[in-house]
Order: structure tokens, then sequence, then C-alpha cells
């Protein structure tokens, strides 16, 4: 018993619940995501930084080093994904509820670190 059947190809998920998401819920989700991500970088370049004063005793221990690099590579990785939106409409949504928590912790770990 053979069944010919045609699949049908639905269009993209991705763009059919882009096209609902309202514009309101986008820019609270890409705005607290990319304040947070800010937050991240400075946070992180803040610890990765020398101990010394100056920017050249960096060599003089392999452990300010390290972390520098490791920091750096972070930075870059938060930068980079700062411009890259999600693409479901979902994850905006996400951005904002967990923005809601995530957005004043990291503000208050930067005022402690600094």
């Amino acid at each position: 018993m053979s069944t010919n059947t045609d699949l049908h190809v639905n269009p993209s998920r991705e763009e059919e619940t882009t096209s609902k998401l309202p514009s309101h819920i986008w820019a609270g989700g890409v705005a607290v995501r990319t304040i947070f991500l800010i937050v991240l970088v400075v946070l992180t370049a803040r610890v990765a930084s020398p101990q010394m004063e100056r920017l050249t005793s960096i060599y003089e221990t392999p452990g300010d080093l390290i972390r520098a690099l490791i920091g750096v590579a972070v930075c870059a990785w938060c930068i980079v994904n700062v411009f890259k939106l999600p693409k479901d409409a979902d994850a905006y949504r996400t951005w904002i509820y967990m923005g809601i928590g995530l957005v004043p912790l990291a503000l208050l770990c930067a005022y402690v670190v600094w």
C-alpha cells in the first residue's frame, strides 16, 4: 500500500514570528540586551586589565598576560554579539524578562568592581 502525498514546504517560522513582533517589544529587547552586553564588556575590560599602573607591565607577570588575552577575547565576543541580533521573536521577549533582573545586577557588579 503506497500513499502518494505531496510534502508542502511551510514558510519559515522565523519570518512568521518576526513579522508579528510588536515594535515596542523589539526595541525593549534590543535595548536591554545591548545595555547588558556593554556593561559586560566594561566589567570584563576592568577585571582583565593588568594589576600594575602601566600597560607595559603586562609582560612582567604571565598571569596578567593570560588574563588580558582572555579578557580581549571575551570583550571581542561580546562586541560581536551586540551587532548580531536574535532572529527569533521569543528571544526578544526573553531578553525583556531577563533584563529586568540582569541589567540592575550587572550595573551593581560594575559599581562594586570599579
